[in-house]
């Protein structure tokens, strides 16, 4: 990836865990095509210093894409896409995304005293919503 570069956009009062920003949108620029197999990322200690985050927060996203096999640390090289991962590591990925959003959600309706059925009851009104504006948009 020496002339392609990772541009990741951290939104630090998404309340979605900034590690977890970096693998989704890694996940995404893969998926998209914007980097590829082989193409090679920044260092931790750049990527850190680039987005003025801590260390240890990119190197939990690498950890975690690593162990998801969508990328590969060669030491004394680099650190690298590989080729796609599995379905199933990618559809796990996702989960624990939507599990933090989920969770995140449900922490901050609960702290502003919504009830549990506030909550739910907001949850399906919303995706009813969503679903509507969706079919207008066809």
């Amino acid at each position: 990836m020496a002339n392609k570069k990772l541009i990741l956009q951290i939104d630090f009062r998404s309340g979605l865990p900034i590690y977890t920003q970096i693998v989704n949108q890694v996940q995404s620029q893969i998926a998209s095509g914007i980097i590829k197999p082989g193409d090679q990322l920044p260092t931790v200690r750049a990527l850190a210093e680039e987005l003025r985050v801590n260390f240890n927060t990119v190197a939990r996203a690498y950890r975690i894409l690593d162990e998801a096999r969508i990328i590969s640390t060669q030491q004394g090289r680099g650190t690298y896409i590989t080729e796609k991962p599995p379905p199933n590591v990618t559809e796990k990925l996702r989960r624990e995304t939507l599990e933090a959003l989920t969770h995140r959600y449900i922490s901050e309706a609960v702290r502003l005293e919504f009830s549990k059925q506030d909550i739910s009851q907001m949850v399906k009104d919303q995706l009813k919503a969503w679903n509507e504006s969706q079919k207008s948009d066809e």
